[in-house]
């Protein structure tokens, strides 16, 4: 049985703390999205290159799911999360630190190697809430 949405969520923030690649939870299409707290990446090769270099010039990553929240059904899940997030910036040596609001959508996909079927974000939305 393939893991649940839910499952890879908590993967990807696991991920995320362990400098690991984020990659492989994304969808391989051109009509992936990834909006970030100072980014709009649109299609999997844009997704690729940001996540490769974010990978390279952060370290010391902290992800502290608050509230996860996931609607799975048969071919697609939305998730939605209040996530605080650290990093430390290997560049400059500055610590970040944001309480954020996570959203996504989820969809399945077959498995080349097994016929297995496993979940890839096609949309996912961070953001850091600003009082007005």
């Amino acid at each position: 049985m393939s893991p649940s949405a839910e499952s890879i969520v908590r993967d990807y923030y696991d991920a995320l703390r362990n400098g690991e690649p984020l990659v492989p939870y994304f969808r391989d299409d051109a009509s992936t999205v990834k909006f970030g707290i100072s980014e709009s990446l649109f299609g999997s090769d844009e997704i690729a290159r940001a996540l490769a270099e974010q990978t390279e010039t952060t370290d010391d990553w902290t992800v502290s799911s608050r509230h996860l929240v996931v609607d799975e059904h048969d071919e697609f899940a939305t998730t939605a999360d209040n996530v605080t997030m650290a990093w430390t910036d290997t560049t400059s040596g500055d610590r970040h630190r944001f309480d954020s609001r996570w959203s996504a959508t989820l969809v399945k996909r077959a498995s080349a190697s097994d016929g297995a079927r496993d979940w890839r974000f096609a949309m996912m939305h961070v953001s850091a809430p600003h009082d007005l």
